[in-house]
C-alpha cells in the first residue's frame, strides 16, 4: 500500500508526526509538490493525501491502483471529485477541525479593524509616545463593537462561534445561510445583509455558483462604515472591486485571510491598500487544529482501507 503525501509542510512543519501512517502501508513524504511533480509522484499511489496540491482528472486517471484521495482539510475543491467518481476513487475530507481557531481569527481580524493594535503598538516602537505632547493619542479612529450588527453569511459550525462571539461582545447577529433555518435572525437576501451590517463575515464553501459573488453590485449596498472580513476562500470576492470599494469609501475596511490566489502576486491589486489587512492563511493553523486534522486524516485513511470509509464527498 502506497501513501503519498503531496504537502505535508503546512499542516506538520515539524511539530506534529507522520509516523501513526507507517502502519497504514509505505508513506512517500513531500514537504510540497509543484504541478509539474505531481503526475510522477502520485502514479503509484494507492492513496494520495492532499492538502492544497491540485490532484486533476490527467493525476487521477494516471494513478491505475489509486483507492483513496485524503484531503487533509474541509475544502475540497483541489480535487477533481467528479473524475474520481469515475475512477471509482473515494475522496474523503476532515468536516471539523478549525471552528475555534477560524472563529478566533476571524475576531482577531475584526479587532485589528476597530482597534489598531498592532499600528499602535508598531508607534510605540518607533518612539511615537515619547515624543508626544499629550499622555495618550490614537493614529487611527478606534470602534466599539456593542450595538453594531454582524452579518454572517454562511451560518455552519464556524457561523454560529462567530456568533457566539460576537454575542459576547454585546454585538447584533443577522445571517444569511443558502438553506432556510429555523431563526429569525436569518435574512432573505445578501442584499439585505449588506445593507443593514456594520460588519460583513464570510463563512461560506466555495462553489462553481458563488465565486466572486461579493463584487461591485453587492458592495455598493453596504454601510460607507462597514468593514468585511473573510476566511472562507478568496475566490468568493471579486478583489478588483474590492480594491475599488476600499479606495472609494465604499466600505470603511476589510480584513482578508485568503486570496484568490496564495500565494499572491506582487501586484495583486489588494496589496499595500492601508485599509485592507491581510494575513497569510493562517486562520487554521493553530497546532491544536492541525492535530485535529492529523488525526481524522489518519482515522479517514485507516476506515477506508478497511471498507469502511467516513466523510466521504
Amino acid at each position: 500500500m502506497k501513501i503519498v503525501i503531496t504537502d505535508g509542510y503546512t499542516l506538520n512543519p515539524g511539530d506534529l508526526s507522520w509516523k501513526a501512517f507507517d502502519q497504514l502501508g509505505e508513506v512517500i513524504y513531500f514537504d510540497r509538490s509543484s504541478p509539474q511533480e505531481t503526475l510522477g509522484r502520485c502514479r503509484e499511489a494507492n492513496v494520495i493525501i492532499t492538502n492544497k496540491t491540485p490532484i486533476t482528472e490527467e493525476i487521477i486517471t494516471s494513478a491505475t491502483q489509486l483507492r483513496l484521495i485524503a484531503v487533509t482539510a474541509t475544502g475540497y475543491n483541489v480535487v477533481d471529485v467528479a473524475a474520481a467518481k469515475k475512477k471509482n476513487v473515494l475522496v474523503c475530507n476532515v468536516p471539523v477541525y478549525g471552528t475555534d481557531s477560524v472563529a478566533q481569527h476571524t475576531f482577531a481580524l475584526l479587532l485589528e479593524l476597530t482597534n489598531q493594535v498592532g499600528k499602535h503598538a508598531e508607534s510605540v516602537r518607533a518612539g511615537d509616545w515619547a515624543k508626544s505632547p499629550d499622555w495618550c493619542y490614537a493614529k487611527t479612529p478606534l470602534v466599539e463593537l456593542r450595538d453594531k450588527i454582524i452579518g454572517i453569511i454562511g451560518y455552519g459550525r464556524i457561523g454560529h462561534q462567530v456568533a457566539n462571539l460576537a454575542r459576547a461582545f454585546g454585538m447584533k447577529v443577522i445571517f444569511y445561510n443558502k438553506s432556510e433555518l429555523p431563526d429569525a435572525d436569518q435574512v432573505r437576501t445578501l442584499e439585505e445583509l449588506f445593507t443593514r451590517s456594520d460588519v460583513i463575515s464570510i463563512h461560506c464553501p466555495l462553489t462553481k455558483e458563488n465565486t466572486g459573488f461579493i463584487d461591485k453590485r453587492l458592495l455598493s449596498a453596504a454601510k460607507p462604515g462597514a468593514f468585511l472580513i473573510n476566511t472562507s476562500r478568496g475566490q468568493l470576492i471579486n478583489e478588483t472591486d474590492l480594491a475599488s470599494a476600499l479606495q472609494n469609501g465604499v466600505i470603511a475596511g476589510a480584513a482578508l485571510d485568503v486570496l484568490s490566489t496564495e500565494p499572491p502576486p506582487a501586484n495583486h491589486p489588494l496589496s499595500g491598500l492601508s485599509n485592507c489587512i491581510i494575513t497569510p492563511h493562517m486562520a487554521w493553523l493553530s497546532k491544536e487544529a492541525r492535530t485535529r486534522i492529523m488525526e481524522t486524516t489518519f482515522e479517514n485513511v485507516r476506515l477506508a482501507l478497511a471498507g469502511k470509509p467516513r466523510y466521504v464527498i
